[in-house]
């Protein structure tokens, strides 16, 4: 288990990439969307939302967004696309926000970062009786052999925070949910390195051994029978979403 010193550490690092993160990361699926979104109230809070990827979903459908992250320089890329957005600093821990003031609050690729026993009593608070709180992640499918290896050479596993399990929400969420979405992202070769890149793993590691990775992804692309020969390629993934109702 990584201690919570390095989960910082690997956090704070998107500020040095949230140009690259915002390139590079994909969306997420609309069905996805829609159900975690189904049967609910604004606001909507997009809690941890990095540069805005769920966030421009949300607006896109017409929903009232607040939008919360950690990062200045992630939130500096949100604002420039959604400036009518209202966007504040805060983390799950600690949310700028009322109590009771809002319908749902939605956490992408960003669950794995809080103190889970500090942020569901936070954003209970900040959820009216009744509101939903809702998970999601964008996951690489490795059951695909070409997928599996970029994982492997992007050192993936030397600092994987992303939750393996299904989360566990202690009251007072009641039964959680699960959804799953399988779906490709297009990318160009530059764009596949992007997505290494923009990877917390990838920006804390020094300047050599980020170009080592480079070089062995780049190798990977010239010499693996699925891309060789490929300018764009199909990266495909399974997006695990959850739901959960705020009991009381």
């Amino acid at each position: 288990m990584r201690s919570r010193q390095q989960r910082d550490l690997h956090a704070a690092s998107f500020d040095r990439a949230a140009d690259v993160y915002d390139a590079a990361r994909p969306s997420y699926p609309a069905d996805a969307v829609s159900w975690l979104l189904d049967g609910t109230d604004d606001p909507v809070v997009d809690l941890g939302a990095g540069t805005g990827k769920l966030t421009a979903a949300l607006v896109e459908r017409g929903r009232d967004v607040v939008a919360v992250g950690p990062s200045p320089e992630m939130l500096r890329v949100l604002r420039e696309r959604l400036p009518d957005v209202p966007a504040h600093e805060g983390t799950g821990e600690r949310l700028p926000l009322p109590a009771a003031s809002a319908g749902v609050v939605l956490v992408a690729q960003a669950w794995h970062w809080v103190d889970a026993e500090r942020a569901i009593p936070e954003v209970a608070r900040v959820l009216r009786p009744g509101g939903r709180l809702g998970l999601v992640w964008n996951e690489r499918d490795e059951s695909i052999g070409w997928v599996r290896e970029l994982g492997e050479l992007m050192d993936a596993g030397s600092a994987a925070f992303d939750d393996e399990a299904d989360p566990v929400l202690a009251p007072p969420f009641g039964p959680l949910e699960k959804h799953e979405t399988r779906w490709v992202q297009a990318l160009d070769r530059e764009g596949l390195l992007d997505l290494a890149r923009s990877r917390s793993y990838f920006i804390t590691k020094d300047p050599d051994a980020q170009a080592a990775v480079i070089e062995s992804l780049r190798r990977l692309m010239r010499e693996h029978p699925d891309l060789a020969g490929r300018d764009t390629f199909e990266l495909p993934y399974v997006t695990r979403s959850y739901r959960a109702t705020r009991l009381g």
